[in-house]
């Protein structure tokens, strides 16, 4: 994103990760990290402090990496002499997050750890765990200062979901603030860094074929799906707080269709397409009637449990897991044009990706003779990365019948082409102190301002439609567009289109 930045290397530094023990360390982090340096990309003093509550020895860290990378890495997991060089950066801090007498203790481990590996006092704070624990870890930074060095930078990267709604966000946001300044809060959202996500403002700004038409005049409505075959996986104590509003479309689809919506910045640095991103969340506007939500059932064979017979799951939940809206942007550009966003667990396909379909042509010249299908650019961010885009054109032949065609590009398609996975990429920016792919505090909190309001509407309201595991969620779902003469797309790689 910024041109400038790209070529910089990260400055000396320790990754402390608090939370080392968990799931997201285990498949994310340490894969990345392995990633990194097999390409080169770590700073050259560089070290990593694994902090979790359980007892470990070096081995079993080093034991624990090596699986890590076995299991998750996108290349091959290499033996020899060279990944003891990667091991010797780990190492590993027992410490109970309640012991508030214990962050002494790790700030000494830390200083020294500084001097031995020459890292200047720069320190990168990856909070993997629990959100319960983000103010706590903030707080013992700032009172054992391990956050405000001089001469040194420091700085915290923050998981989802930063809060639970507004006034928790803000309390939230405010206790980290008294530790880190905002240009050193790293609110990560993994949708960001995949391929294509970031991919959107080249697709739209740097092609002649698009900009011109990304506006009401040309577009007639934009669909964005993040869709999920599993169940809640184990995590029933977190959804039955968060919901599939909260876990996905407070973050990963507003940060998805502000790409999409936003004007042109002044410039490719973090700060102005940050601007832009917050204009396009303040003009959001939703209706309680263009809003459906569902949770998932039995399948039809009943083979797999509903989500209220999910362990830790109330019998009586009331939370959902699929959320489908209609949003409108209240500017110029989009006026008129509707934003259709979709995402639930327990669907048919698991796919990720953002549909524009163009509006059709008047009702001339090849119109008298044919039905012309609408023009569709599709952006794929998931599984398969790419671009697809659907026109139409003369059928091959002797008669006049027009067909709709595509060009279909592949990003990861290609034999030997492995995308980087997305904490690969914000781990490297946050070590370059590059935070264009990381959410601002006023996005967050106009994207809560957005999703508060969809919440308080369902509130006390004991209906939920029930959708079968292994369908397209609620049939409400369909209805929403329907009403409009319209229904839901999905371009699925050697399936055709739905």
């Amino acid at each position: 994103m910024q041109t400038a930045s790209v070529a910089r290397k990260p400055e000396p530094s320790i990754l402390v990760i608090f939370g080392a023990t968990g799931d997201l360390t285990h498949r994310k982090l340490y894969p990345a990290l392995y990633q990194l340096w097999r390409e080169k990309l770590l700073p050259e003093r560089f070290a990593v402090v694994s902090i979790g509550r359980r007892p470990k020895t070096p081995e079993q860290l080093r034991e624990d990496v090596v699986r890590s990378i076995e299991q998750f890495s996108r290349t091959p997991y290499s033996e020899g002499a060279n990944l003891d060089a990667f091991l010797q950066m780990f190492s590993y801090y027992r410490l109970d997050f309640n012991d508030l007498d214990g962050y002494g203790p790790l700030k000494e481990y830390l200083d020294q750890k500084d001097e031995a590996c020459g890292t200047l006092g720069n320190r990168v704070y990856f909070l993997a765990v629990a959100p319960e624990y983000f103010a706590l870890i903030a707080r013992q930074l700032h009172l054992h200062g391990m956050a405000a060095q001089q001469g040194s930078w420091q700085r915290v990267v923050v998981e989802k979901p930063f809060g639970q709604n507004l006034p928790t966000a803000i309390e939230l946001n405010n206790e980290v603030r008294r530790t880190f300044q905002e240009e050193n809060i790293y609110r990560i959202d993994h949708y960001l860094g995949k391929e294509m996500a970031q991919n959107i403002m080249v697709i739209r700004f740097a092609n002649t074929l698009f900009e011109p038409l990304w506006n009401n005049r040309y577009i007639d409505h934009v669909q964005i799906s993040l869709t999920e075959t599993v169940g809640v996986e184990g995590r029933g104590p977190y959804y039955e707080q968060a919901g599939a509003l909260r876990d996905m479309v407070q973050n990963h689809m507003l940060q998805l269709l502000a790409l999409i919506a936003m004007e042109p910045p002044v410039a490719l640095d973090t700060e102005s397409i940050r601007d832009e991103k917050v204009k396009v969340l303040r003009s959001l506007k939703v209706a309680p009637t263009d809003v459906v939500r569902g949770q998932y059932g039995r399948d039809p064979a009943g083979q797999l449990r509903a989500y209220r017979e999910e362990e830790r799951v109330s019998p009586h939940s009331l939370v959902e897991t699929f959320v489908a809206l209609k949003a409108t942007i209240d500017n110029f550009r989009w006026a008129g044009v509707p934003f259709y966003l979709r995402t639930g667990k327990r669907l048919m396909r698991k796919y990720s990706e953002i549909v524009i379909q163009f509006k059709k042509l008047p009702g001339v010249l090849y119109f008298q003779d044919a039905r012309l299908d609408s023009n569709i650019l599709v952006i794929r961010v998931h599984p398969d990365e790419g671009v697809y885009l659907r026109f139409n054109a003369k059928q091959m032949g002797t008669n006049s019948l027009i067909v709709p065609v595509s060009m279909d590009f592949c990003h990861n398609c290609a034999n030997g082409l492995n995308s980087p996975e997305a904490y690969e990429r914000l781990l490297y920016d946050v070590m370059r102190g590059d935070s264009t792919l990381f959410t601002r505090w006023d996005e967050v909190e106009y994207s809560w301002r957005f999703v508060d309001q969809i919440a308080q509407w369902w509130q006390g309201d004991p209906n939920i439609p029930i959708y079968p595991s292994g369908f397209w969620g609620p049939p409400e779902s369909d209805l929403l567009l329907a009403r409009d003469g319209r229904k839901w797309l999905y371009f699925v790689r050697n399936e055709g289109t739905t």
